[in-house]
Parts: C-alpha cells; sequence; structure tokens
C-alpha cells in the first residue's frame, strides 16, 4: 500500500482552500477561507446554525475473522495570531507576565511587516485494532484539545524586543464513534461519526466567525484494514450494490485511496473525489487553491507586483513558501506545469 500517496491526498485536502490565490491577508478571498469539512459547536440559544456539528462516514468492508481496521480522524483547529507593540522597548521581556503591549493592525519591524492572521494547527484523533468480524462491537473514543497561548518576541538586531506575536487557541473537544453492521458473511457496512462537543463563549452577533476558534475544519477519516479490503461505493460490484446504495454518508465522500487496485485503505473526505486520487507528478508542492492549475497559479504569482510579493511574503509561513518555491521553479520543471499525456492506447478500427 502507498501509505505516502494517501498522507499526500489527505494533506491536500487538509489544506485545500487555508489561503486562495493571491495569498494576501488583505484580499477579499481570504476573509472567509475555512469552508470544507467544517463542524461547529452546538450554538447557543439564539445563535443560528451555519455548520453542521456532526460528519457520518459509511463504507462497506470484505472481512474475516482476522481483519483489524484503523481509523484516523484529521483536522485543523484555529490558531489567532495578534501582533503587539510594546509600550517602550526592553532587553529582558518575559510575556505572559506583566510586560505591557498594546494590540495593533500592523508592526514594521526594520523592513519586515507583521500583521494579525488566522494561523491553524493539525489535530488528529486515532483508533486502532478495531476487529469488525464476529461481533465486532461499537468503538467510542473522546478527545480534548486545550486552550492555549505562546508568545513570539520580536526583537530588533540589536536584541532589544519591540514587540510580540501572540498566538492563541481555544479548547476543543468531541467524541469518534465506530461501529459495524453485518451485511454478508463476510461483508460488514463500517459507520464512523465524528462530533464536535465543544463549548463557545461567542455571541450570536458574532454569527459564523465567532463559532470557527471552536471548530474542527477540514475534517476528514482515513480508514486502514488489515487482512481485510474495502468496496468502492462508486463502482461496487454487482452483487454488492445493493448495500452500496444503502450506505448513508454526511459531510465526506469514501472513496479507495492508494495504490492502484489496493483496497485495504479508504479516504473519506469533505471534498468530492474519486477513487485511487493522485497528486500530479509534475505538482512542485501544495498551493491550497484546487480550483486552479498549478501553471496559471504559479504566472499569477510571478506577475504579481514587488509590493504585493511582500505582502504575500509577510502573510503567512506557508504562503512564503510558495512564492519562494515560484521564483526558484527552475525552466525545466516549469515546462512540465504545461500539461502531460497519459493513459494513451490504441484504438481499434471500429472505433475509428
Amino acid at each position: 500500500m502507498n501509505r505516502d500517496g494517501v498522507e499526500a491526498i489527505a494533506d491536500a485536502v487538509l489544506y485545500e482552500g487555508y489561503m486562495l490565490y493571491p495569498y494576501r491577508t488583505s484580499s477579499v478571498k481570504n476573509r472567509q477561507r475555512w469552508n470544507f469539512g467544517v463542524l461547529a459547536p452546538q450554538p447557543s440559544s439564539g445563535q443560528e446554525s451555519f455548520d453542521p456539528s456532526s460528519m457520518q462516514a459509511e463504507c462497506l468492508l470484505e472481512c474475516d475473522s482476522t481483519t483489524q481496521v484503523t481509523v484516523k480522524v484529521r483536522f485543523l483547529q484555529i490558531v489567532r495570531r495578534f501582533v503587539g507593540r510594546l509600550l517602550s522597548p526592553r532587553r529582558d521581556v518575559h510575556f505572559g507576565g506583566e510586560t505591557r503591549y498594546d494590540l495593533v493592525d500592523a508592526l514594521d519591524l526594520e523592513g519586515t511587516k507583521h500583521v494579525p492572521w488566522e494561523e491553524a494547527r493539525e489535530r488528529e484523533v486515532i483508533l486502532a485494532a478495531l476487529l469488525p468480524c464476529g461481533g465486532g462491537k461499537p468503538a467510542s473514543l473522546s478527545f480534548e484539545f486545550a486552550a492555549g497561548c505562546e508568545y513570539e518576541p520580536l526583537c530588533r538586531t540589536d536584541g532589544w524586543t519591540v514587540g510580540v506575536i501572540v498566538r492563541q487557541w481555544e479548547a476543543l473537544s468531541g467524541s469518534v464513534e465506530v461501529s459495524w453492521q453485518a451485511c454478508e458473511a463476510t461483508l460488514v457496512k463500517a459507520t464512523v461519526a465524528v462530533l464536535n462537543r465543544s463549548e463557545t463563549a461567542s455571541s450570536p452577533e458574532q454569527g459564523r466567525t465567532g463559532l470557527l476558534p471552536c471548530s474542527l475544519l477540514s475534517t476528514h477519516a482515513i480508514l486502514r484494514a488489515t487482512n481485510g479490503q474495502f468496496v468502492s461505493l462508486l463502482e461496487p460490484p454487482e452483487h454488492w450494490k445493493a448495500w452500496a446504495e444503502q450506505c448513508a454518508n454526511r459531510g465526506v465522500w469514501p472513496v479507495l485511496a492508494g495504490s492502484e487496485g489496493d483496497r485495504s485503505t479508504v479516504l473519506c473526505s469533505p471534498i468530492i473525489l474519486y477513487d485511487y486520487p493522485r497528486i500530479a507528478p509534475e505538482s512542485p508542492g501544495s498551493l491550497f487553491d484546487g480550483t486552479e492549475i498549478d501553471e496559471i497559479l504559479s504566472l499569477r504569482i510571478l506577475t504579481m507586483t514587488e509590493e504585493e510579493k511582500q505582502e504575500m511574503r509577510q502573510s503567512d509561513d506557508r504562503t512564503r513558501e510558495i512564492l519562494e518555491r515560484t521564483e526558484n521553479m527552475p525552466p525545466e520543471q516549469f515546462i512540465k506545469l504545461h500539461g502531460a499525456l497519459r493513459g494513451l492506447r490504441t484504438l481499434s478500427p471500429e472505433a475509428e
């Protein structure tokens, strides 16, 4: 099984829409970034529900008494980045105590502009060695990620601290539940449900924006079977088609993943995919914007003004890496982005 290929696709799903072209915090496109796989907390009284609080994936598995399944649920958590300016420069600073600073919209430090933004932290929950056959019992796991805060001093080259980057995240809690239903002698239906149980103190006036810090973002699941094989829901065998049609999926789309023909892994994605999705080998790296092709996005990045590139560079570490990678891309790599021929075959005379 090509585990690296599965993880690469899962990472693409995880960061789909994280930062859209033109990759700048001032862009209107990037003011509502979190659009896929959002599991919000249950809204408080009087609040509108913008996103569901749970997702459910159902798929079919051929198994026997030796089959074991591992379920990995992955999502992003918002980390809010604030920028502060010290009331006066200091040599020795200990943040979180009595060091005082004012939050600002931007802080210029020797040619580098620091701005507030929403970053993301990867989270995952794993249920391992589950037994689907032989009367396999349901399994559940509750998870919690504590609220936290980190401080990054902003120092001049002379060593004096003039500002601070503050990163804060809310507490998250939820549960993953896995259950099995026997269909036939060697066929079971696996159900994976993920629920956000986080509490939020946001007010109704804050709307969806107030709920997102306590939400699970880009939520998806990877199911791996040992001594078992999953069944394609897109192209199930005719004798199991009726069972496939009974699978109820909410907020996710299960597809076979890994090497072509290997049925040991299913990716339950919030984005509609086909069986055995692939990252194009010509792609030099993630661009986060799946609605465009690499060549177009790369050319657009290169045609940005120096001022726009500077804002892109200072917006986020991930977007800075995109800019640097694109600007340093060798010509032979750029040519590969123009297109590729795959799967050529000879037509029969009847098809001509």
